[in-house]
């Protein structure tokens, strides 16, 4: 079994890839107990990304995702983990994705601490960074109060 304190990949490698969401404003969850501190307490819109290195899909999620927050509603907290870096972090923010099976990436709007929209891996692979943010916008239209 793998130790889920080792990331899978090279701090080195991932950083630009962590970069692009905290640069915009993303709470980088990194342990278990921030996500729990987050997730476990929030009531207002959430989006949670599960960031990957996962080729053409984490490379469209992460423009999506900046695209989709200059909506003109959007959620009040923005966080993101990182598949097969923070693996116990990443573990425990999928225990919040309740009917969902894990997927990397993986874009999750939450409200009162249950998921009210979904992106999994299917929904994002093979799609333009603008079509997979307006799915997300129309998300945020439905959710999330005016910004």
């Amino acid at each position: 079994m793998r130790d889920l304190n080792v990331p899978m990949y090279d701090p080195e490698l991932v950083r630009p890839m962590r970069e692009e969401l905290t640069r915009l404003g993303f709470e980088e969850l990194r342990t278990a107990a921030e996500v729990d501190a987050v997730l476990g307490g929030e009531r207002a819109p959430t989006l949670v990304v599960v960031n990957s290195v996962c080729g053409c899909s984490a490379r469209m999620a992460r423009p999506a995702a900046a695209l989709a927050i200059q909506h003109a509603r959007r959620p009040g907290r923005l966080v993101t983990v990182f598949a097969g870096q923070d693996a116990e972090a990443t573990a425990r923010a999928r225990r919040y994705f309740t009917g969902y099976a894990p997927s990397s990436p993986q874009i999750a709007l939450l409200k009162d601490g249950a998921v009210v929209f979904m992106l999994e891996r299917r929904d994002i692979e093979g799609r333009n960074a603008q079509d997979i943010a307006a799915d997300l916008g129309s998300a945020f239209d439905r959710f999330c109060a005016p910004t």
